[in-house]
């Protein structure tokens, strides 16, 4: 069901907005959608987003640098995901790749490794290593791995079975 629109103020709709900011790194997109909902419109929306990004309390390149952070360390998503959700939230290619120096390339295949031994620890065992190899191999593409480097290091934890 729709929320009547009531009217609000600039100074109070800046007033929540900046509320909405400090309590965690928002993108334009997330902000400029907060502000619909509570009936701003129009050059009002526009300069209340302005007066955020002037008082920092809107900055997409720290909001991308959080969110690649914090969905590689927390959640253990991929590159690839996480790239497509800040794409979905129409976060610019300069903040994105700013946001992707977060993630250590040796962190991220360490982070790789842990998720697929985890993996394999909590599947039902699977006499067919071919079929295992496909399922851990789905699975951890489908959290945003490349699968040129899951593959690899499936290759390389078979290699350690067998050792």
């Amino acid at each position: 069901m729709p929320r009547k629109s009531t009217y609000i103020s600039r100074d109070d709709a800046l007033i929540k907005l900046q509320r909405y900011c400090v309590y965690q790194d928002r993108c334009h997109q997330e902000v400029r959608s907060k502000l619909l909902d509570l009936g701003v419109y129009g050059d009002t929306l526009e300069e209340i987003i302005a007066e955020l990004i002037t008082d920092n309390f809107l900055n997409e390149e720290r909001f991308a640098r959080s969110y690649v952070r914090g969905k590689f360390r927390m959640r253990q998503w991929g590159r690839r995901r996480i790239l497509q959700e800040l794409n979905r939230r129409q976060i610019s290619d300069y903040c994105i790749r700013k946001g992707f120096e977060e993630i250590e390339e040796a962190e991220y295949l360490d982070t790789l490794r842990e998720v697929l031994t985890k993996r394999l620890a909590y599947s039902k065992p699977e006499p067919d290593t071919f079929k295992r190899n496909a399922k851990l191999a789905k699975y951890t593409i489908n959290r945003g791995y490349e699968p040129d480097l899951v593959w690899k290091m499936i290759k390389s934890l078979d290699e350690e079975d067998t050792a």
